[in-house]
C-alpha cells in the first residue's frame, strides 16, 4: 500500500527522500511527508495530495543527513495533512505501512492519558515508542511492537539519537539498501535504484538498526539474525516511462517482450513440454494430484481463473480459482492431494499471503506465481515461478496479467504432458506460444482502431462485457480495467447469463463488449448479440473471426490456438480501457482510491 523511504549518510537526505517517494507514489498518493534530522533538531514537512505538492511546498532550508519519508494510501483517517505521515511523539518520528488492529484498545488503555493529534492507527506506534524513555531506539521500537497486533512496515528516527534509523516488518515489506558510507530504507527496491542495487530483505517479525556505515538485524525476540545483501534486478531505466505518456501505456506496449521473457528457457521443443525449474513437482507428485486451486486478488484472481481453465482443459485435473481474500474465512478443507497456487504481481498482497500461511499451517502444498523476486509470497511458498515481466508501476495491471496467463499455460503444458496430453497436443500449444509475442505486437499495431471504438464507449455511463468459457474470465478482467481507470460502471457476465436478469439493463445507452472467438460457440455468441440488438443495445465484438457481424463494431485479433485466445482478447480490452480513460481525462497511472500493492486486509 503506502510507500516508505529512508536515508542515513553524509549527504542531504531530502533529495533522496523526495525522489524515492516519487518512485513509490504508485503505492499510495493521498498525502506525503518527511521527517529530517539535522543540526538544528528534527523538522517535519507533510502535505495532503501528491508528492509533487510536498516538494513544491517544502521549506528551502529543509536539510539533514538522516530522514524518513512516506506516501500514503489512507486506511484509518481521511487523506489530510494532519493524518499524513510521519507521526511524532516527543523526539520520535515514525512512518508506518499496515494496520494496527488493537489501536483502539491501546488508545483506551496504556495510552489513555495521551492527547492524539490524528485519526490514524499509526500514531499509536509513535506514542508507544516515545514512552520507552531513555532506552536505545532499537530497544524502544522492539518493546512497542511487542504490544501491537497487526501488520506493519515501520521506520523510526529519534532526534536524540540521530545516528540511526530503526526499521521493522511484519506482513508489510521493508528492505535495506547498502551503500558506501550511506544506507537506505524502502518498502520497494524501486525507490533505491539510482543509489544502490545491493538490498537486504527483512522477514516478518524482524528489525534492523541502520547507521551510515552498517546495519544490524535481529528478531522481535531480540535474537540476532544474519543477513547478506543481494543484487536487486532493477535499473533506473526500468522505472521510467521511456517516452510514453504514462506507465500504463508503456507497460501495455512492453507485453511482447514480457511474454518472450516469461517463455525464455522454459519451452522444451524436443519433448513438447515445459521446464519450470522453480517448481519441485516430480512426475510421481503430479500423478497423485486430484485437484488444483488457484488463489489471487483482483487481476491476479482473474488471471488465475484463466489459468485454472487452462489447467483443467489440458491436464484433466479439476481446477478452479478463488478470491484469496475470502479463502481462509470460509474454513476451507485443505487436502493433501490438492496443489494450491498463489498468484500475486507484487508478491506482497496481504490477503494472498494470509491464504498461503493458512494452507501451510494445515499441511497443504502451495506454490507461488509472482513477478517480484525476494517478495514475501515468493519466500513463503515452497516453490514457484517468476513472471520476469519487469517492474509494473501503473496501478492497473496489464503486462503482469498477460504474463501470468502465459505462465499458467506453461504450467498446464508441464502437468498435461505428465498426465494425458500427447506430444502432438504439446507441440500444438508450443507453436502457439512461440508466435504469441508477435501476435500481441500485431494487436498493438491496431491501436488506432481501439481509439476509434473508445470514443463511442466513453459516452456511456454503464457497460457490459460478456464472453463464454475462456472468454468470460477475460471479460471480468476487461470490466475491471474499465472500472478502475475510467470510473465508468462496467459489469461482466457469462454470455448465457445475460438473459437471466442483466438484460433488463440493456438499452440504447448501454454498450456491450462481446468476446467472441471463432470457435464452437460462435453461433451461440451471435444469438446473444441478437438479444442485445433487439433491445437497441450497441455492440462491440472482439474476435478473430472474419465473418461480418451485422450492426456491430468489430475489432479483429490474430487467430491462435483456442487456449491462448484470451491473451489477445485481453490486450484489446486493456487498450479500450486506456483510451476511454484518456478521452475522459483520468489520472491513468494513479486511479482514485486505489494503490498498486495491497498490503493491508
Amino acid at each position: 500500500m503506502c510507500g516508505i523511504v529512508g536515508y542515513i549518510g553524509a549527504n542531504n537526505a531530502v533529495p533522496t527522500l523526495f525522489e524515492g517517494l516519487q518512485r513509490l507514489e504508485y503505492r499510495g498518493y493521498d498525502s506525503a511527508g518527511v521527517a529530517i534530522c539535522g543540526r538544528n533538531g528534527m523538522k517535519i514537512h507533510k502535505q495532503a495530495g501528491r508528492v509533487a505538492d510536498l516538494v513544491a511546498t517544502a521549506p528551502k532550508r529543509l536539510r539533514g543527513t538522516v530522514g524518513i519519508g512516506h506516501t500514503r494510501w489512507a486506511t484509518h483517517g481521511e487523506a489530510t495533512t494532519v493524518n499524513a505521515h510521519p507521526h511524532t511523539s516527543g523526539s520520535v518520528a515514525i512512518v508506518h505501512n499496515g494496520v494496527i488492529e488493537n489501536a483502539g484498545e491501546l488508545r483506551a488503555g496504556v495510552l489513555a492519558n495521551v492527547a492524539f493529534a490524528t485519526d490514524t492507527d499509526s500514531e499509536v506506534l509513535a506514542h508507544l515508542i516515545a514512552a520507552q524513555d531513555g532506552a536505545a531506539l532499537e530497544d524502544a521500537v522492539r518493546a512497542a511492537l511487542l504490544m501491537v497486533e497487526g501488520a506493519y512496515g515501520v521506520a523510526v528516527i529519534d532526534q536524540r539519537q540521530p545516528d540511526r534509523i530503526v526499521v521493522a516488518r511484519n506482513g508489510s515489506p521493508v528492505l535495506l539498501g547498502v551503500g558506501n558510507g550511506e544506507h537506505f530504507v524502502a518498502s520497494d527496491a524501486a525507490a533505491l535504484v539510482r543509489y544502490t542495487d545491493q538490498v537486504v530483505y527483512l522477514d516478518d517479525r524482524e528489525l534492523a538498526v541502520i547507521h551510515a556505515d552498517g546495519f544490524r538485524t535481529f528478531t522481535l525476540d531480540a535474537a540476532t539474525t544474519t543477513k547478506q545483501p543481494v543484487t536487486a534486478a532493477l535499473t533506473a531505466d526500468m522505472t521510467g516511462t521511456s517516452g510514453h505518456d504514462d506507465f500504463m501505456h508503456k507497460e501495455i506496449w512492453e507485453q511482447p517482450e514480457a511474454v518472450h521473457s516469461a517463455l525464455r528457457g522454459r519451452v522444451d521443443h524436443r519433448f513438447s513440454t515445459a521446464h519450470l525449474g522453480g517448481i519441485d513437482l516430480v512426475p510421481k507428485d503430479v500423478l497423485t494430484l486430484r485437484r488444483i486451486k488457484v488463489l489471487g486478488c483482483g487481476s491476479a484472481y482473474y488471471a488465475g481463473m484463466v489459468g485454472a481453465q487452462l489447467i483443467e482443459e489440458l491436464t484433466r485435473i479439476p481446477a478452479d480459482a478463488e478470491a484469496a481474500s475470502e479463502f481462509r474465512y470460509r474454513k476451507p478443507v485443505i487436502e493433501a492431494d490438492t496443489l494450491y497456487v498463489a498468484v500475486s504481481q507484487s508478491g506482497e498482497t496481504y490477503d494472498t499471503l494470509a491464504a498461503v500461511e493458512e494452507i501451510k499451517r494445515k499441511g497443504g502444498r502451495v506454490i507461488g506465481v509472482v513477478n517480484t523476486p525476494g517478495s514475501t509470497i515468493s519466500r513463503a511458498c515452497e516453490s514457484g515461478v517468476y513472471l520476469h515481466a519487469g517492474p509494473e508501476i501503473s496501478v492497473a495491471s496489464t503486462k503482469t496479467f498477460t504474463s501470468t496467463v502465459v505462465v499458467f499455460a506453461l504450467l498446464a503444458l508441464y502437468l498435461g504432458r505428465i498426465r494425458d496430453m500427447g506430444p502432438a497436443d504439446g507441440a500444438r500449444l508450443i507453436g502457439a506460444l512461440d508466435t504469441l509475442p508477435g501476435q500481441i505486437a500485431a494487436v498493438l499495431d491496431e491501436e488506432s482502431r481501439m481509439i476509434d471504438v473508445a470514443h463511442g464507449l466513453a459516452a456511456a455511463a454503464d457497460l457490459f462485457y460478456i464472453g463464454r468459457v475462456r472468454s468470460y474470465h477475460v471479460a471480468l478482467e476487461g470490466a475491471q480495467k474499465m472500472k478502475e481507470i475510467t470510473y465508468l460502471h462496467a459489469e461482466a457476465y457469462p454470455a448465457a447469463e445475460l438473459k437471466h436478469g442483466p438484460l433488463a439493463l440493456i438499452g440504447a445507452g448501454t454498450p456491450t463488449v462481446v468476446l467472441a472467438p471463432d470457435d464452437e460457440l460462435w453461433d451461440k455468441n451471435m444469438a446473444s448479440i441478437a438479444e442485445i440488438q433487439a433491445r437497441k443495445g450497441p455492440v462491440v465484438v472482439v474476435t478473430d473471426c472474419r465473418r461480418p457481424v451485422s450492426g456491430a463494431e468489430r475489432i479483429l485479433v490474430p487467430a491462435t490456438e483456442p487456449e491462448l485466445q484470451p491473451v489477445l482478447l485481453g490486450v484489446v480490452l486493456q487498450l479500450l480501457a486506456y483510451h476511454v480513460a484518456r478521452i475522459l481525462g483520468r489520472d491513468i497511472d494513479r486511479p482514485r482510491n486505489l494503490a498498486k500493492s495491497v498490503t493491508v486486509e
